[in-house]
């Protein structure tokens, strides 16, 4: 007995240090100015690139180098970017334009253009049906797309304001509706919202991760939580606290945790400290505005876009960028 409380008693000691310092870390900075804010962006790992919206164009900067190497042009107000490797195919997300761009992966040259509902923000590629589904936030919409055509093949009202989203890859696809705190659930088979799944008490849900094996997907709420969903329960499983601002969430698949991108400068840690209980394992400092984030899957490298803004007295008004200070962060171990 003795022995085991000594070996229960170091097991805890040797959690809960792990818990205070998992040693994520900000351990890179790519300096690369050019023009425009920035949104959602997303990490082709096997090309070792990373794809970043940049409001009129889009960034594309070799993750070796940490320089610029391509740019994708004329993309009026995209927000996000979703890649079909196997398709040789890249779409993005147009919110001026009420389009989606189809570029080339390889060559970065633009294929084509769809026309979408009105102001996608959020884009994701779902391998299992072959569709890219724009969220459209003025519409409250989604547009699904084939990826191999182009050819437009349904529109879905959403009944709200859809946000981040995500695919299980196994015909399943989720996202936030933010102004009614749920998750939706469609059908990627037979292109129907089949579930609805609330979020509450967390509420405003923007940024989006799954664990596609354990059927959950993470959100990151404005009332500064991340709400774990188990979508097999339909059930909200865990609240875990975070950062002010969130806007992006991620999840590694292969070292188990989930993340929250804030723009109050931080990146929240959480950890699955014991079966069905999630804790916050550690609050990396990055930089104010770092609200979006992408993971590469090969190396587990966190990317985050910021930048300094000049202060202003309207607060109407957007803050501009200062000049030359637009940077992506590498957090990893």
């Amino acid at each position: 007995m003795k022995a085991f409380l000594l070996l229960l008693c170091g097991l805890l000691v040797g959690t809960h240090a792990y818990a205070a310092n998992t040693g994520y870390h900000v351990t890179n900075r790519f300096q690369l100015d050019g023009e425009g804010g920035w949104d959602y962006l997303t990490v082709d790992s096997e090309a070792g690139r990373l794809y970043i919206s940049r409001s009129t164009h889009v960034m594309v900067v070799d993750l070796e180098t940490g320089k610029p190497a391509g740019d994708i042009p004329d993309t009026p107000g995209v927000h996000g970017i979703a890649l079909a490797p196997e398709l040789n195919r890249g779409f993005t997300s147009n919110g001026r334009a009420d389009t989606s761009t189809i570029f080339d992966l390889k060559t970065l040259k633009v294929i084509g253009q769809v026309k979408t509902g009105a102001n996608p923000d959020a884009i994701v590629y779902d391998p299992f049906s072959g569709l890219v589904f724009t969220f459209n936030g003025r519409s409250q919409d989604t547009t699904l797309f084939n990826a191999a055509t182009g050819e437009v093949v349904k529109t879905l009202a959403l009944g709200g304001k859809p946000e981040f989203a995500a695919a299980d890859g196994k015909g399943k696809v989720y996202v936030n509706i933010e102004d009614t705190s749920e998750v939706a659930e469609i059908d990627s088979q037979k292109l129907l919202v089949t579930k609805r799944f609330s979020l509450k008490p967390g509420e405003e849900p923007t940024g989006m991760a799954i664990d596609q094996e354990r059927h959950r997907v993470f959100s990151g709420c404005h009332n500064k939580r991340m709400t774990v969903l188990d979508v097999e329960s339909g059930k909200v499983a865990a609240m875990v606290p975070i950062g002010e601002r969130v806007d992006g969430n991620g999840f590694d698949r292969e070292l188990g945790p989930a993340f929250s991108s804030n723009g109050d400068g931080t990146l929240t840690v959480v950890r699955e400290s014991s079966p069905g209980k999630f804790d916050v394992a550690e609050t990396v400092t990055t930089q104010t505005g770092a609200r979006t984030m992408a993971i590469d899957p090969k190396t587990h490298n966190i990317y985050l876009p910021t930048a300094e803004l000049a202060p202003t007295t309207d607060p109407k008004s957007r803050p501009k960028i200062v000049e030359g200070s637009f940077v992506v962060l590498v957090v990893g171990r």
